[in-house]
């Protein structure tokens, strides 16, 4: 019994050594399949080129210097391949192979007069690719979603290099003047993220496999690119990761903590992303998908990322796609609206009236989908905000907010809870009637004081007479203290010539 025991033992020793020994012998251009794969060209000349890349992921590439299969370094000719057409079904995926792999390298597109020949033959190469993949007559193996992956990282995953802005270039910074930062690599680029996009969406590339390869890592390198300035490549990116969180749902929760962590940095660090627009328009249809009743871990991210972007000076930039994300959770949830008013006025600006305006149009798309029990717990702190911007000097400010009334739902609120918000905003719309410099706003403040007298006519005699006792205590409290200044300065004059104190009763 322990002979046979110590026999097994010794087999299993001798056998590892051998195995040992020839892992210990292989080289690693005897084991790549792409060196077998090199009998696909066409009989010409070929320019051989070596890489030693540990890292395709995080590796930049120099022209036609390096390239990577399976992390090992391999021979690749930088000729034209053959065609699709010109080969066999058996070896279309063998191909397909070698020109992902072919792709791989990296040229430099800050010098357009450096391998001209080469960048076409690589541009050639991916328009190949992209109408093989959506003709649907690829398989895509686990094999290849590997060696496709690699190809489209080592491509599109780059370090950017932003333009340097400061807080006040960002808060001026208009879209549509400001000429966008573009790419010189976007001929090639574009058909990169044109080929990813095909193959997410394909219903060859099998969800189950591939989220081995888009994985978390993949997700989060994806997001960085969010930052580039080209919006031609933000507008792809925005497309693609949306595909990405439709089929992947086991990456569903990370895409959006991934999210809701650029969110925080910008609010509270940096303030500078290209991709927030991108980013919320992204959000706006996820958010138009949630199930009800909401979660929770929805309505924080709600209160924690949404309503924290109104802070940033650079609002303009992406205010229309995140009023459009804070809508949709009004009108799913319609208990949501007392926190989303009070957030904003939490952030409402003091001295910039266009973010004023801005904001002013929030507030009334959320209100019109406030219902009454919702409006009746912040109205007294909104009209507070409301009648200062009433009298505001910007014209355009308070011109907005007297729109408010044209609109038939918030003008039912306000007649509903009149005995309320109108002493609140009273003296405002006083004032405005009386010394207001500009006439639209001063039409009206008219208009909309007449709509409270046939409304409800007592009330309103009340707020006047309330306002009339207001304004009496004010001259009286003003002529008091124009009349303390005098005798101070009676005073003084009669005793300007000692340094003794002076006591005023």
């Amino acid at each position: 019994m322990l002979k046979q025991i110590l026999n097994k033992v010794s087999r299993k020793q001798s056998k590892s050594s051998k195995n040992q020994e020839s892992y210990g012998n292989v080289t690693p251009n005897s084991t790549s399949s792409s060196s077998k794969r090199s009998d696909l060209g066409t009989g010409n000349s070929r320019k051989l080129v070596n890489a030693d890349i540990s890292s395709p992921l995080d590796t930049r590439f120099t022209p036609i210097e390096k390239n990577f299969r399976n992390g090992t370094p391999v021979s690749v000719s930088y000729e034209a391949l053959p065609s699709f057409r010109d080969v066999s079904s058996n070896e279309k995926q063998n191909l397909f192979i070698k020109k992902v792999a072919m792709c791989s390298v990296i040229f430099d597109f800050t010098d357009p007069t450096k391998n001209l020949k080469e960048k076409e033959i690589k541009r050639q190469t991916l328009l190949e690719l992209v109408d093989f993949v959506a003709s649907s007559n690829v398989k895509f193996t686990e094999s290849i979603m590997q060696e496709f992956v690699k190809m489209v990282s080592s491509n599109l995953f780059r370090e950017l290099t932003p333009q340097p802005r400061d807080c006040k270039i960002m808060e001026s910074y208009d879209l549509e003047e400001e000429e966008p930062c573009m790419d010189p690599a976007w001929p090639h680029l574009q058909i990169v993220y044109e080929l990813l996009l095909r193959f997410i969406a394909s219903p060859e590339a099998d969800a189950k496999i591939a989220k081995k390869y888009i994985d978390h890592y993949f997700v989060l390198k994806l997001l960085d690119m969010f930052d580039s300035e080209d919006p031609r490549e933000r507008e792809y990116l925005k497309t693609i990761l949306h595909r990405v969180y439709g089929k992947f749902m086991v990456h569903r929760p990370f895409i959006r903590k991934s999210i809701n962590n650029i969110f925080y940095r910008f609010v509270l660090e940096t303030e500078k992303h290209n991709g927030i627009a991108e980013l919320l328009e992204i959000l706006g249809s996820i958010i138009n998908g949630f199930a009800l009743p909401l979660k929770e871990e929805h309505k924080l991210f709600l209160s924690r990322s949404l309503i924290p972007l109104h802070k940033p000076k650079c609002l303009a930039m992406y205010h229309q796609q995140l009023s459009y994300c804070i809508t949709q959770f009004v009108e799913k949830d319609c208990k949501l609206a007392d926190m989303v008013i009070r957030g904003l006025l939490k952030y409402w600006p003091v001295t910039n009236s266009s973010k004023e305006l801005m904001f002013l149009g929030e507030l009334e798309e959320v209100l019109e989908a406030t219902q009454q029990p919702e409006f009746h717990r912040c109205m007294v702190v909104l009209f507070k905000q409301i009648a200062r911007c009433l009298n505001s000097l910007h014209f355009q400010v308070a011109e907005r907010v007297l729109f408010f009334w044209n609109n038939d739902h918030i003008e039912n609120l306000i007649r509903q809870n009149r005995k309320v918000i109108l002493p609140i905003i009273f003296p405002a719309l006083e004032r405005n009637g009386r010394y207001h410099w500009n006439q639209a706003v001063h039409s009206l403040t008219l208009n909309v004081r007449k709509i409270f007298f046939d409304l409800d006519p007592e009330l309103f005699n009340e707020c006047l007479l309330n306002f009339q006792e207001e304004e009496a205590k004010e001259e009286k409290m003003k002529s008091r203290r124009e009349s303390t200044w005098k005798r101070l300065e009676e005073i003084a004059a009669d005793k300007a010539s000692s340094n003794e104190a002076v006591l005023v009763h």
